[in-house]
């Protein structure tokens, strides 16, 4: 997935949590998803550079 739809999923998220009082947990799945997305696009270097060095 492209930045584009971690943001179009957020949104989703918020819509659903501001309706069902839930911000909190908003807040805290969207920490969760910024460290995910972090973790995925430092993978995804380290896996390109190793493919490039062999």
């Amino acid at each position: 997935m492209n930045n584009k739809w971690y943001g179009t999923y957020a949104l989703i998220l918020g819509i659903v949590s501001f309706f069902t009082g839930e911000i909190v947990t908003f807040i805290m799945l969207g920490f969760i998803l910024i460290a995910l997305i972090n973790i995925n696009t430092t993978l995804k270097k380290i896996h390109n550079r190793d493919n490039e060095s062999s």
